[in-house]
């Protein structure tokens, strides 16, 4: 029994062991489970580690690569394109005009100087009207910045930047024809003055050019540099630009020891022919150089489009401020002279600047119905310059309309070219007997001037000072010849033309050698004039 026991104690015991073993098993078990699990779980760890820093070396290295091959795209492009510009000739436009019509001839500097010609006589341009540059030198608080910019010529910024501004500036004082009370513009100096207007725009740069290839240089050229705006008289007694301009040209008559050549523009070619009798009259109205001072110092004058006896537009422009060239501008860019643009009345404004500058008077066509002929005669008349081949009398009145319209040859109606002006196209045809005859009828209210009619926000201009008695006789006329002009402009701008009756005359001498014509007045104007008193002296004439 005792046996039994030891065994069944035995057996417990075994069982126990068999327990406690199995018991050691499943926790080695579970520790190698949680061991391999932890394992596992860092080897995930470490793949996917591994993996995101392959991820960011792959897209690190793609990033610099996009960067490389970007850099040598453009690298190739851009040499790709400088061999091709280096392939193509110098000025397309050319080598296409050359292509169809053949090599161009060579400028004239290089033909001069294939011929042996060379720098001789010193030269001197005289800028016409509005070709001129003009810089700040004084101004209002609304111009800072400015001092010494371009306000007229170059690129005309200043216009959009500060209009009013702008237009304050470039106006003179409408009492003296000089500069308002707190500001100073003056001509640009030098050769840049006006070698070229506008961007792409040139006037002398060309010129200037071809001298240049014949050895001519900035010490045996000079840009006579005004102010167009004012007088003539005017420029010397402000910034003594004639005496200037005499000093300049003595100074490299001297040096060269040649004669100067005069090249004047336009405008320049009256105020050249002003600076000729001021050089030669007494002080202190003249430049004191004596009878012979033109033929000690000039050898010729070459004059370029100059208006000698006036242009019809300078008229249209005073009158309205529609002259030709704004009407073009206007045509070209609709948009920039617009009655609102930059919230002013544009025309008024252009009108109440350009009343202030009294040299737009000296284009005013000179001598009158005897140059320019009247309502019913003019020397072109008949002539039709509007066709490419035409006969000289396809404009010559053929058959008259009952009421009163003229037809030419040709079949339109008849060009009257002694009618300066003309209220509409019907007026400008129609017979002058008919036009004296009628009448229009225009409603005068009660008040007496157009100032009383003024709206809120106008621009004041002359105009309002009209009388509704003046604005009726005008209407009334619906023509005018050249001996009409003065008058009408005494009536629509007074204190310009106050002014210009001290400075500009524009009638006929019947004797030039009347003392009276030494005045400066008559200066300016061929017909009231005599030429210099040197037989060598070669005036010429270039249109």
């Amino acid at each position: 029994m005792s046996t039994a026991i030891r065994r069944k104690g035995s057996k417990q015991v075994e069982d126990e062991g068999t327990a406690v073993s199995s018991g050691h098993s499943n926790k080695e078990e579970k520790l190698k489970d949680s061991d391999s699990e932890s394992t596992k779980a860092e080897k995930e760890k470490q793949v996917k580690k591994h993996k995101k820093s392959k991820k960011s070396k792959v897209s690190a290295w793609g990033c610099i690569d996009s960067c490389c091959w970007l850099v040598g795209y453009i690298c190739v492009t851009w040499w790709i394109l400088v061999v091709l510009y280096n392939a193509l000739p110098h000025s397309l436009p050319q080598y296409v005009t050359e292509r169809i019509t053949g090599p161009l001839p060579d400028p004239p500097g290089v033909t001069m100087k294939k011929e042996g010609l060379t720098a001789k006589h010193p030269v001197v341009f005289v800028p016409g009207i509005v070709t001129g540059g003009l810089e700040l030198w004084e101004g209002k608080a609304c111009a800072d910045g400015l001092f010494r910019k371009r306000l007229w010529g170059g690129t005309f910024g200043e216009i959009y930047k500060r209009p009013r501004c702008w237009m304050e500036h470039m106006s003179l004082d409408n009492e003296t024809g000089l500069d308002p009370e707190g500001i100073r513009v003056r001509p640009v100096s030098g050769l840049v003055a006006a070698d070229y207007f506008a961007p792409g725009y040139f006037v002398w740069a060309v010129l200037i050019e071809n001298l240049a290839r014949i050895g001519y240089e900035e010490k045996s050229m000079y840009m006579a540099a005004y102010d167009w705006r004012l007088t003539f008289q005017n420029t010397e007694v402000r910034d003594q630009s004639l005496s200037r301009l005499k000093n300049q040209i003595e100074s490299m008559v001297q040096t060269s020891g040649h004669k100067a050549v005069v090249i004047p523009h336009s405008m320049g070619s009256l105020y050249f022919m002003h600076f000729l009798k001021w050089v030669e009259a007494p002080t202190p109205m003249g430049g004191g150089g004596g009878p012979d001072w033109v033929a000690r110092h000039i050898k010729a004058n070459m004059n370029i489009a100059g208006p000698f006896l006036g242009v019809p537009k300078a008229f249209a422009g005073i009158f309205s401020a529609e002259a030709k060239d704004i009407a073009v501008a206007r045509a070209i860019a609709p948009g920039v002279l617009d009655n609102d643009i930059f919230g002013l009345q544009t025309i008024q404004y252009i009108m109440k600047v350009t009343r202030t500058w009294d040299s737009c008077l000296s284009m005013l066509p000179k001598g009158g119905t005897t140059i320019w002929g009247n309502a019913s005669w003019s020397p072109e008349e008949g002539y039709d310059c509007s066709t490419k081949k035409s006969n000289e009398t396809d404009g010559a009145v053929k058959e008259q309309t009952e009421s009163g319209l003229q037809i030419g040859s040709h079949g339109k109606p008849a060009a009257h070219y002694g009618r300066m002006v003309a209220f509409g196209k019907e007026a400008a045809a129609t017979s002058y007997e008919v036009i004296a005859e009628r009448k229009k009828e225009v409603k005068a209210p009660t008040n007496t001037t157009l100032r009383n009619t003024t709206a809120c926000g106008d621009v004041w201009t002359e105009y309002q000072e009209l009388t509704w008695e003046d604005v009726e006789d005008i209407a009334n006329r619906e023509i005018f010849n050249a001996d009409d002009l003065a008058e009408v402009l005494r009536k629509v701008a007074p204190k310009l033309m106050a002014r210009g009756d001290e400075n500009w005359s524009f009638d006929i001498a019947d004797d030039p050698s009347d003392k009276k014509y030494d005045h400066y007045r008559y200066w300016a104007n061929p017909l009231e004039t005599t030429l210099v008193s040197d037989p060598l002296f070669i005036p010429l004439l270039m249109y």
